[in-house]
């Protein structure tokens, strides 16, 4: 079965920008099928209009689904997994500089009315890795910490890396490329 991969991108954001192009490339020739997700109204975010475009695109997930979010694409990522119905899984989901909390910026609020349901996010995902770095300015590695504790996230810590964007230089990530070859291996 083809092995497919959706990137979300965060705040701001957009499906080129970025690591997300080298990813697409380097995916595909390991033979995966990727889809850089471009996200509605990346400057004034919805929760619920970035869930429909996740599930618009991913339509029916199955363990062959992994799904990558960066910063704010992340907690979309989430919300996504709560939406799911039975016993729909995933294979795997990354999560690079993600956000646990909203980080007391009200453009995210939507993402956080609601508490987590982390039990929930589980039931249809139980592979996650969290990527942070040692230096990012928005996203402190407590929100690591966060998925470790509640998803039993792996985290990993890179040092200096920023938000991971490529306004400070990130056009190629390869922890992110190495990851989704070990979860989709299991």
């Amino acid at each position: 079965m083809i092995k497919q991969v959706f990137v979300v991108h965060g705040f701001n954001g957009r499906p080129e920008g970025g690591w997300r192009p080298w990813l697409k490339i380097e995916l595909e020739k390991k033979g995966f099928v990727v889809h850089l997700l471009k996200m509605p109204s990346p400057r004034l975010p919805s929760m619920n209009a970035w869930i429909k475009e996740i599930q618009k695109n991913i339509q029916t997930p199955n363990e062959n689904t992994f799904l990558v979010g960066h910063s704010l694409g992340c907690i979309a990522i989430l919300r996504y997994l709560e939406s799911l119905k039975g016993k729909q899984k995933v294979g795997g989901a990354i999560l690079v500089a993600g956000l646990a909390t909203n980080l007391g910026n009200p453009l995210f609020s939507s993402f956080f009315r609601a508490s987590i349901d982390w039990k929930k996010i589980q039931s249809h995902c139980n592979k996650f890795v969290s990527i942070n770095s040692d230096n990012d300015r928005f996203v402190t590695i407590a929100h690591g910490k966060a998925f470790e504790k509640n998803l039993g996230a792996r985290l990993i810590i890179k040092k200096g890396m920023g938000h991971f964007s490529g306004d400070e230089g990130c056009f190629k990530l390869p922890v992110v490329l190495e990851e989704i070859l070990k979860l989709a291996k299991k």
